[in-house]
């Protein structure tokens, strides 16, 4: 059994608390089981399933920390982990930085779990994978794709009296789809807590229209255009903005929001002000647990409102530091959108490009966030607000916060998985002017 509920979590870390000698003992226990299929060349190629317990224990002495892991969860091996953390606590140097463990918290109950996703069987992944192969087949083109489900479950106790306990659910698919000669590929990917809102076969039409579409591609000059980003090209780019909004790396001169002369840029209008992002673990198209890794209650919270930088994440060190309040760093990102459908952005678009996906995005330089990186799997071009032809791929030298700044319109907010990272993100398709392409890319 790998979901524990509350209160089994409860009472067995309970035990683990009791056999501390430690000034401050902390333990995490959690706990994730589920299944997956993964298909290509419209054929299941292999299938699991995965189920992981682990507890880890740390044990603070002054400013020493230790920690230790383990999966065996009987009396003496809670006992055995708890004097390990506890010696490599006394070998290890001290910690500049340790603060002291909370006391009990409040936290709201969260919306993260669906009963239908836990629920999910291999025939259900089995029926949801080949209903999009039976869609790439009409369609005259090879799938390949990975379907996941997970039901897991976070908790944390610590000597000083502080509880945590979430369950949540997650069903993540991604397909592509390519002609047989390989000269045209489509991509789509969803992601849901609650999979009664999953429709692979829908997905994978979009895919198989962006591969059909994306044949006898023509070339264009780089330069800068016009595009319309589509929610998987829009979250590639801005996850690395996401990342930044830490205040101290933006104090201590390492980010783009670092201020120029020192300090952040917190209060600055730093981009378009139809730019209002925020987190919210509330939100039931994108739930996240109401606590974190510290122990702090999660709440929703404005980080760009209208184009001006409200707020940055401060650890509980780096608010001491700064005579603040603890601001911590958010389970879920969410960018407001407008009400055009990408079909409506499409025709308001007199010359322009339409972008079906990023990847291989690289850091060029952190201070402005420049970011490099290509396009793939269906790029077209848009004359008099009707997609004329496929282009061949580019590559693209821009920074988010730049792109931004020149935010022309924003479509609905959808939920958009991450090619890099796998996270999911409420973003909408988004029409941005002069995007820069640098050069041109053979690639399908």
């Amino acid at each position: 059994m790998a979901i524990f509920s509350k209160e089994e979590a409860q009472a067995l870390l309970k035990k683990v608390i009791a056999f501390s000698k430690a000034d401050e003992c902390e333990a995490a226990f959690s706990g994730s089981e589920g299944g997956n299929i993964r298909y290509a060349r419209n054929a299941i190629s292999t299938s699991g399933d995965v189920s992981i317990l682990t507890l880890a224990v740390s044990s603070t002495f002054g400013k020493k920390t230790g920690t230790a892991t383990i999966n065996e969860f009987d009396d003496n091996s809670l006992q055995k982990v708890v004097k390990r953390s506890e010696e490599l606590a006394l070998l290890a140097p001290e910690n500049p930085e340790y603060m002291p463990l909370l006391g009990p918290q409040t936290y709201k109950e969260s919306v993260t779990y669906s009963p239908a996703t836990a629920a999910i069987t291999p025939d259900i992944r089995a029926e949801a994978v080949a209903n999009s192969i039976r869609v790439a087949e009409e369609a005259k083109l090879e799938a390949a794709g990975f379907l996941e489900n997970t039901t897991s479950f976070n908790s944390i106790i610590n000597s000083k009296g502080l509880f945590a306990y979430n369950k949540g659910t997650d069903v993540t698919f991604s397909i592509t789809a390519r002609n047989e000669a390989g000269t045209g590929s489509g991509y789509a990917a969803r992601g849901f807590n609650d999979v009664s809102k999953m429709d692979t076969r829908s997905a994978t039409k979009i895919a198989a229209s962006k591969a059909n579409g994306s044949v006898n591609a023509k070339a264009i000059e780089p330069g800068k255009y016009t595009v319309i980003l589509e929610p998987v090209a829009a979250t590639y780019m801005l996850e690395n903005l996401f990342r930044g909004l830490d205040a101290r790396s933006a104090d201590e001169g390492r980010s783009f929001m670092s201020k120029s002369g020192g300090g952040n840029r917190m209060g600055e209008q730093m981009m378009d002000e139809k730019v209002t992002i925020y987190s919210d673990p509330f939100d039931t198209m994108l739930p996240s647990a109401t606590w974190n890794r510290d122990g702090l209650p999660l709440e929703r919270v404005n980080w760009i409102e209208k184009g001006i930088v409200k707020n940055l994440s401060y650890s509980r060190f780096w608010a001491q530091k700064k005579n603040v309040q603890p601001v911590p760093f958010p389970g879920n990102i969410i960018m407001e959108g407008g009400t055009a459908s990408l079909n409506e952005l499409i025709k308001s678009t007199e010359k322009g490009i339409l972008v079906s996906r990023l990847w291989y995005i690289r850091m060029v330089d952190p201070q402005t966030l420049l970011l490099t990186g290509l396009t793939r799997d269906g790029t077209f071009y848009i004359e008099n607000g009707q997609i004329k032809f496929p282009i061949k791929n580019m590559r693209f030298n821009e920074s988010p916060v730049i792109m931004l700044n020149n935010l022309e319109a924003l479509g609905k907010t959808e939920r958009s998985i991450s090619v890099e990272s796998y996270q999911s993100f409420l973003v909408p398709p988004m029409k941005i002017r002069d995007f820069t392409f640098t050069s041109l890319s053979d690639a399908v």
